[in-house]
């Protein structure tokens, strides 16, 4: 409610934009949706990753969190298939180091040279290049920038919340946004 917002201190067009039309969301039933939408190669994205990583321990239990790779198709697929051969986990913050702190990025968007890029992330590059080439991943490529244009994604690191908030990248001021959103869209 926008009294709700006002005693969180929320400007709606300012902190948050309300999406005109809801945007599917994939959570289950009872659990309110946060998608954050990056690229590995946005220094916002790496500069938001630790605040990200620490606000997961602590979201509350009716989250459901999902990260959308945005923008860079080669990045968008190295995630995809970094998640479908289960090695994202490991090379998630190997790849936002690689490209921000040793500056070493893919030598051009030819799969080769993804899988390259991230085998210097300790990365089986067989097995990621595999997947690279999927139809599955190509699927997950179109459906994050399906996505992304659902919810008016103009720039990285953004979170979208139960498919009805769009909190543009803000830094330190983007997840207590979030957090109040999710408590909006918990009262329905």
């Amino acid at each position: 409610s926008l009294s709700a917002q006002a005693q969180a201190g929320l400007k709606e067009g300012k902190d948050f934009v309300r999406l005109g039309r809801p945007v599917p969301v994939d959570a289950p039933a009872g659990k309110v949706e946060v998608v954050e939408f990056f690229s590995y190669g946005c220094i916002h994205c790496f500069n938001f990753e630790p605040m990200v990583k620490a606000w997961l321990k602590q979201k509350p239990a009716h989250v459901a969190f999902r990260r959308v790779p945005v923008f860079a198709e080669p990045l968008q697929r190295a995630y995809y298939a970094l998640e479908a051969t289960g090695q994202l986990e490991a090379a998630h913050d190997k790849l936002f180091a690689l490209f921000f702190t040793e500056q070493v990025r893919p030598a051009g968007n030819k799969p080769e040279a993804v899988a390259d890029w991230v085998a210097k992330a300790g990365v089986d590059r067989v097995r990621f290049l595999e997947a690279y080439q999927s139809f599955g991943v190509a699927g997950k490529v179109r459906r994050a920038s399906q996505l992304a244009d659902l919810y008016h994604v103009e720039g990285t690191p953004t979170v979208g919340i139960a498919g009805r908030f769009l909190v543009p990248g803000q830094a330190e001021r983007t997840l207590p946004i979030v957090n109040a959103l999710i408590a909006e869209a918990r009262k329905g």
